[in-house]
């Protein structure tokens, strides 16, 4: 790409602003648009996880390292809350036990950095876990934990300031044909590149691609536990045994296969909402926990409650609570391909669709950018 181009942005969640950043650093002219007043997305509807530890070993997980560290700068440039806190992957059960250590042994040829730890080691990681039949924990240092909703409203100032990037919020755009981006007033402006980083919603501008893409919507509950007193401190991010039968990381594990057909065969419940439950901790105190995943009825705008309660039981298996009072609740939609870590797509000259389809994007999604603009479309993990 030529350089000193003017760019378009439709979408202020952090894939938008992962490419305004990634754009605005080279020297580019970016404007964004985001059609409410900020953005309420996805982006803001999560754990506030930095997750590489999740990501299978390749490319994929080394992109998921870089945005650590966009993460990072970040934080000292733009003032962004982040704890590095690290995980920790408990295991409650022989089999869960028996993946974390397989994972352990091969974890250093795959480049990650995590150990096993004992129940003493984990009590001084987190003095309020619950030790019932807790057999060990998988150590990583790597996770971040941020604040999800006050960084996304923090970096468009930061851009704004440090890299001159316009801003239109409460701007919805009706239309795009290049080089023009059309607001619902009927104004327009004119750009050399146009990026579409709408999440889900893309389908209102361009519905026949989305319809094609093969990407589902979905649908996830979540539930806020309200600030512990006294200043308690959770440690680091916290997953179970649901998590361990979910990620692709431990499929690299030939025991993980054992914990799938046991939750299949005796708690069935936890795979037909899509259950898997982490737990966080913002810089506010409040516990950050869930979720579901139905892809179904991803319009249906009800929560269920026993999603909930499915969730609460095991954050109770994991933690100590002083404070179990529910502050918030809420759903969040995202987009979803089976295959695919990201959807890239140019309905036309000097557009392009880049939606986040992993449910990873706080993970991916500055180093996703960073490679693009680097001329690294990267949509499936790579090996190496």
């Amino acid at each position: 790409m030529s350089s000193k181009q003017k760019i378009g942005i439709v979408g202020a969640g952090i894939v938008g602003l992962s490419h305004a950043w990634s754009a605005a650093k080279r020297g580019h002219s970016v404007t964004v648009y985001e059609r409410t007043p900020k953005a309420y997305g996805a982006s803001i509807r999560n754990f506030g996880m930095v997750w590489p530890i999740g990501l299978p070993h390749g490319k994929l997980y080394q992109i998921a390292l870089e945005s650590r560290d966009c993460w990072l700068e970040l934080q000292k440039k733009a003032g962004i809350w982040i704890n590095p806190c690290g995980s920790m992957h408990l295991a409650h059960e022989e089999d869960e036990w028996e993946v974390l250590q397989e994972f352990a042994n091969i974890a250093p040829n795959l480049g990650y950095d995590c150990n096993v730890i004992n129940i003493n080691q984990i009590i001084k990681k987190c003095p309020s876990i619950n030790t019932t039949k807790l057999k060990g924990a998988l150590w990583s240092p790597t996770e971040l934990c941020l604040d999800s909703p006050n960084a996304i409203n923090t970096i468009p100032n930061w851009l704004k300031e440090t890299y001159g990037v316009n801003f239109f919020f409460d701007s919805l755009i009706s239309k795009i044909q290049h080089p023009e981006i059309i607001d619902s007033n009927g104004e327009s402006n004119s750009f050399d590149q146009i990026f579409i980083c709408t999440g889900h919603d893309f389908q209102t501008l361009y519905p026949s691609i989305f319809k094609s893409s093969g990407i589902k919507q979905c649908k996830l509950q979540m539930l806020k536990i309200g600030s512990q007193p006294n200043g308690w401190s959770m440690g680091p991010h916290l997953a179970g045994g649901l998590t361990i039968r979910h990620y692709k990381n431990f499929q690299s594990c030939k025991s993980q296969l054992k914990v799938k057909e046991r939750y299949a065969q005796n708690s069935p419940d936890f795979d037909k909402f899509g259950i898997h439950v982490m737990a966080s901790q913002n810089q506010s105190g409040d516990i950050i926990t869930g979720d579901s995943h139905d892809y179904d009825q991803p319009n249906d705008p009800f929560a269920n409650e026993e999603i909930d309660n499915l969730i609460i039981q095991e954050i109770e298996k994991m933690i100590q609570l002083p404070n179990k009072k529910i502050k918030h609740r809420w759903l969040g939609l995202y987009a979803k391909h089976h295959d695919l870590i990201q959807f890239i797509n140019n309905p036309e000259s000097g557009v392009t669709i880049v939606n986040s389809t992993s449910g990873l994007g706080m993970t991916l999604s500055f180093g996703l950018a960073e490679a693009f603009w680097r001329g690294e479309v990267l949509t499936k993990n790579q090996p190496g």
